[in-house]
C-alpha cells in the first residue's frame, strides 16, 4: 500500500507486517521485535509471519523468461502480505554478519515479484518504510552495518523510507532481555524518523523524492 511520505509519528491508516527470520523459535530478535511493536499504539494492524512455518521455494531468476503470477502458497501469502503492508519490520538474527538464509531467500523473492504481470510491486512498495531488528552475539553492535546497508539498499532501490536497524546483544536463548539499553530504544523504535533511503551516490546530489 503507497501511501506516499510517511511520517515517523503518524500511525494512522499503518499496518505492520512482521517477518521472523529465526531457524530458532522465539529467539532474540523476535523478542527484541515484540518488545518494539508492544508500544505501537492500540489498534495500528500487526500481522506476524514465521519464514520457518511456510514452505517457500528457493528463489529462481526467471527476469528473462515469461513468468506468471506465484502459484506457490506460501509465495503468494507473503506476496500477498508484503504489499498490503504500510511498514515491513525484516526480524532476523545476525548470521556471519548479515540476514539469515530464510530471510535473503524471501528479500531474493521480491526480485521475482518485480516481474510478476499486474503485481505493480516496486509501485506498490514505493513510500512505505523498511525496518530491520537483530540480535547479534557482539556487543559492539557497528558489527551489523552489513545487514544495515543491505536493508537501506533494498528500500532505496524501491523508493521506500528505512526506519533504521534495532539492534540487541543477545545469544544464548532469552539474553537480549539482559540488553538494557536494546529494550529502552524499542520503545520508541517505531517512533523514529524514517527519511527516504538512498544509495552512498545519491547523499547530497538532490534526488528525487
Amino acid at each position: 500500500m503507497n501511501l506516499g511520505a510517511l511520517s515517523g509519528t503518524d500511525f494512522s491508516n499503518r499496518s505492520f507486517l512482521f517477518v521472523l527470520g529465526s531457524s530458532r523459535p522465539d529467539g532474540n530478535s523476535e523478542i527484541l521485535a515484540r518488545e518494539a511493536a508492544a508500544h505501537l499504539p492500540a489498534g495500528v494492524a500487526q500481522r506476524w509471519v514465521d519464514l520457518t512455518g511456510l514452505s517457500l521455494p528457493d528463489f529462481r531468476d526467471g527476469r528473462h523468461e515469461v513468468t506468471g503470477p506465484p502459484v506457490n502458497e506460501a509465495e503468494k501469502t507473503l506476496l500477498e502480505a508484503t504489499v498490503e503492508a504500510t511498514d515491513v519490520v525484516i526480524v532476523s538474527p545476525l548470521y556471519w554478519y548479515s540476514l539469515s538464509a530464510q530471510t535473503k531467500r524471501y528479500l531474493d523473492h521480491w526480485s521475482g515479484w518485480l516481474n510478476v504481470p499486474g503485481s505493480d510491486f516496486k509501485e506498490r512498495m514505493a513510500g512505505g518504510t523498511l525496518w530491520g531488528v537483530t540480535a547479534l552475539a557482539h556487543e559492539e553492535h557497528v558489527v551489523a552495518g552489513g545487514l544495515v546497508t543491505s536493508l537501506n539498499h533494498s528500500a532505496a532501490y524501491l523508493r521506500m523510507r528505512f526506519g533504521g536497524v534495532l539492534t540487541g546483544t543477545g545469544s544464548r536463548p532469552g539474553q537480549v532481555r539482559a540488553d538494557t539499553e536494546a529494550l529502552i530504544r524499542a520503545k520508541t523504535f517505531f517512533q523514529e524518523e524514517t527519511p527516504l533511503a538512498r544509495f552512498p551516490y545519491e547523499e547530497g546530489a538532490g534526488a528525487a523524492v
